[in-house]
């Protein structure tokens, strides 16, 4: 099955909500040279595609007292163990992503704590409850995060 082309003015407005998900249908449509009526059901046909999955907030982290972003790695301990590890550590929510990855680990978190120690405790929990190794690599600063996509 092969995936479905998205038209350049489609690819246009997912550009413009990706870097901005407030923007209004008039200022979609000023942008595109589409009508706000036509830009509001591109949009709608765009979601209901689930090419737009959601819309949320950029937030500063540092002023939640969160200013600490590292990676961990997690190995299994028992690689005969079921692969259930994102359910495992589901409820910790210092962990702000998951992704199964290839290679040497099996999944790579993203967590955000407030201090080093803040780490090493949530470290301790991630290894208890998902019976897993870690490997832990520390943000030291993010020039850019979450890219906008570009239109062609």
């Amino acid at each position: 099955m092969s995936t479905p082309e998205v038209e350049p003015t489609d690819r246009k407005i997912l550009s413009l909500l990706a870097a901005d998900g407030r923007m209004s249908y008039t200022d979609l449509g000023k942008a595109t040279g589409l009508s706000t009526s036509a830009v509001h059901q591109r949009v709608k046909r765009l979601e209901s595609r689930g090419l737009i999955l959601g819309y949320g907030a950029t937030v500063d982290h540092r002023q939640l007292g969160r200013p600490l972003t590292a990676f961990i790695s997690i190995t299994p301990l028992d690689p005969s163990q079921p692969d259930d590890y994102p359910e495992r550590i589901a409820g910790i929510e210092e962990v702000e992503s998951c992704w199964s990855v290839a290679g040497d680990e099996s999944y790579i978190l993203k967590v955000r704590v407030g201090t080093p120690s803040d780490l090493e405790e949530l470290l301790a929990r991630v290894r208890s409850a998902a019976g897993v190794s870690t490997r832990t690599t520390i943000v030291l600063s993010t020039p850019f995060e979450n890219r906008p996509l570009t239109s062609p």
